[in-house]
């Protein structure tokens, strides 16, 4: 599965707000999606519902990630997904988070145990949606502060100093008129 905190981010960027462009549109993406990531077995095949409960989890979890920035700003509201039921199990490693269910729903819950690890790792607050509203890419903040909003500086972050600073200069340019 790899690094938990990269898979979280790589389904939670399955959605492109900037293009509304979507990866995972129909059942068989979402099954491809999940097979290249080695979430479920080669037999297994999602259905229209299965879609329905990734869209939900993607979009739930975007709303956490973009809480992260800012502990003040409105929490995203509480959403359980009582069909993505993990167990503990205790291996040789010591215990792991693994799906209760096979199939596309145990794929869906390993993001979950995903989601899960992230936090155990203490890299939960590192992850954020880009603060750029037309963007909302999902990153892992590297910051030693923690205070990166943009997924890239050179692109978004531009974006929004330069917006800042032509509505300065407009207020500026206004006031000496008056």
């Amino acid at each position: 599965m790899g690094n938990p905190a990269d898979l979280v981010c790589d389904f939670v960027n399955t959605y492109d707000v900037e293009s509304a462009t979507d990866s995972i549109p129909s059942p068989a993406a979402l099954t491809a999606w999940l097979a290249k990531r080695d979430l479920i077995g080669p037999a297994d095949a999602a259905d229209e519902t299965d879609l329905g409960t990734a869209v939900d989890l993607r979009e739930s979890l975007r709303a956490a990630l973009r809480h992260n920035h800012d502990r003040d700003q409105e929490a995203a509201a509480p959403r359980s997904f009582p069909g993505l039921a993990l167990r503990v199990t205790l291996a040789e490693t010591g215990p792991v988070l693994e799906p209760v269910a096979s199939g596309i729903t145990g794929g869906l819950a390993r993001i979950v145990a995903a989601v899960m690890d992230t936090r155990a790792e203490g890299m939960w607050p590192r992850l954020k949606v880009c603060t750029e509203s037309t963007c909302q890419w999902a990153f892992i903040d590297s910051s030693k502060n923690r205070s990166r909003s943009w997924c890239s500086m050179k692109v978004c972050g531009n974006r929004t100093k330069t917006r800042a600073y032509r509505a300065r200069r407009q207020t500026e340019t206004q006031s000496r008129h008056l």
